[in-house]
């Protein structure tokens, strides 16, 4: 049986990336499947929906169990995390593009603030 290359290319990035890049790969599923559930409320796919915000929802629940909270920023990041899965919350109870746009932003502000923690700590490497 031959493998899926795609599924086997991405097996490897997961495999070979550093910490920092799995939390922005995270991000990165989560807007995925945000946009996946605003083009089936588009198309009244209630149960597409559904199960897209539910995954999108479960990775920001993940980055919010994985805050290291010795650092007083993971409550800042906390919660914002509990407003992005609050408004996923309403997104999906209403199959609202407007409640899932607001979730979906405050997503991509936590990637944008992520990727500039990579660049000032070079990839999450401690900068001496």
């Amino acid at each position: 049986m031959q493998k899926n290359p795609y599924a086997q290319y991405r097996n490897s990035q997961v495999m070979t990336a550093s910490p920092a890049e799995l939390v922005l790969m995270l991000y990165d599923g989560a807007i995925k499947f945000v946009n996946i559930a605003h083009d089936a409320i588009e198309k009244k796919e209630i149960e597409k929906a559904n199960t897209n915000i539910q995954k999108a929802s479960n990775i920001i629940e993940e980055l919010q169990g994985t805050l290291n909270r010795k650092y007083a920023v993971a409550e800042d990041f906390d919660n914002v995390y509990k407003y992005i899965r609050d408004r996923l919350l309403w997104a999906n109870v209403r199959k609202d593009n407007e409640i899932l746009k607001q979730a979906k932003d405050a997503i991509e502000q936590m990637r944008e603030t992520w990727k500039e923690v990579m660049r000032v700590t070079k990839n999450g490497q401690k900068v001496s």
